[in-house]
């Protein structure tokens, strides 16, 4: 019953600690990301500003498909200044 249990714990606690891997793989300051092919396997690679730049990456022979980053945090938009409260003829006291 012990035994069990500790094989239960550990195995709970390893699929939560492999889970976010997946998601480090993205960096999500950049929006364009690259999957190498090689002989060993496949890496991906996310420091593209744009598709354009990402398949120039990709000539030469080299095995790769771009594709957008599914964890690209864009940054946040600052909101237009708020409109002044006198209007635009009116004289300032």
């Amino acid at each position: 019953m012990m035994r069990g249990l500790v094989w239960l714990i550990l195995g709970t606690g390893m699929i939560f600690a492999v889970s976010p891997a997946w998601a480090q793989r993205y960096d999500p300051h950049y929006p364009v990301c690259m999957e190498v092919y090689g002989s060993d396997g496949s890496r991906i690679e996310c420091f593209f500003t744009s598709m354009e730049q990402c398949k120039a990456g990709t000539q030469g022979g080299v095995a790769a498909l771009c594709f957008n980053n599914p964890y690209y945090a864009a940054p946040a938009v600052e909101a237009a200044p708020a409109p002044s409260a006198t209007p635009a003829g009116s004289p300032r006291r």
